[in-house]
């Protein structure tokens, strides 16, 4: 049995796309972005009190890059993982922690614009440098797709992998307050990915939605 807590919008994400590509048969459950995620039953769950949380096989995982390694070693045969001694192993694992890297400055400017409910909380500053990070790792994806190589489609050059899936998801809530649009390889990039229909199962009804609006300006307040 495979169970995901999850709230949309948010770095779980990561992982319900990877169940989507994967065809696991599992149970979603929805949580909200509130406080109810400190609550005790949860928090033994993920004791950071944050999503995603997965139960398998009697057993529980947090973090989105463990939650990924481990689901593409259980579940081999889709192809998404790179195993020890493949020559894309190290990229592979590059790719799917660089995620990460790029979810922590989304998550400052989530705090800054939405998290952060009186202006007098907020700090243009903090905004602009954090929304300047961003446009930092793009341009480190559009250098790396930017690379001739054969297959150059995805961030491997031996295809589709879940190196694409966590940077991927982590580009989607980035967008929400740096654009990628200058970043030519990445935005063909980023349309070809999420055309999948797994990406597309993964997206939050409209009534279920940590952001309000498409794109907060840096310097808004």
């Amino acid at each position: 049995m495979i169970r995901l807590h999850h709230a949309p919008q948010t770095r779980s994400m990561r992982s319900l796309w990877l169940l989507h590509e994967i065809k696991a048969e599992f149970e979603l459950v929805l949580r909200p972005f509130d406080r109810s995620l400190r609550a005790p039953e949860y928090l033994n769950l993920n004791p950071a009190g944050r999503v995603p949380a997965l139960e398998i096989e009697g057993e529980r995982m947090f973090e989105t890059g463990a939650i990924t390694e481990y689901l593409c070693e259980r579940f081999p045969e889709y192809g998404l993982g790179r195993p020890p001694g493949d020559p894309d192993r190290m990229a592979w694992l590059v790719w799917v922690h660089f995620a990460e890297t790029i979810s922590q400055h989304t998550a400052a400017l989530t705090q800054q614009h939405i998290a952060l409910y009186e202006d007098a909380m907020r700090s243009p500053i903090v905004m602009k440098l954090e929304a300047a990070r961003l446009g930092k790792c793009y341009a480190a994806l559009e250098d790396r797709l930017s690379t001739p190589m054969e297959n150059r489609d995805y961030l491997l050059g031996s295809g589709f992998s879940a190196a694409d899936i966590s940077c991927g998801q982590a580009i989607y809530m980035a967008r929400h307050f740096a654009p990628i649009e200058p970043f030519e390889a990445l935005s063909k990039w980023y349309a070809l990915i999420t055309e999948r229909p797994a990406f597309q199962a993964s997206l939050p009804s409209d009534g279920a939605r940590l952001y309000d609006k498409p794109f907060y300006p840096a310097w808004e307040v």
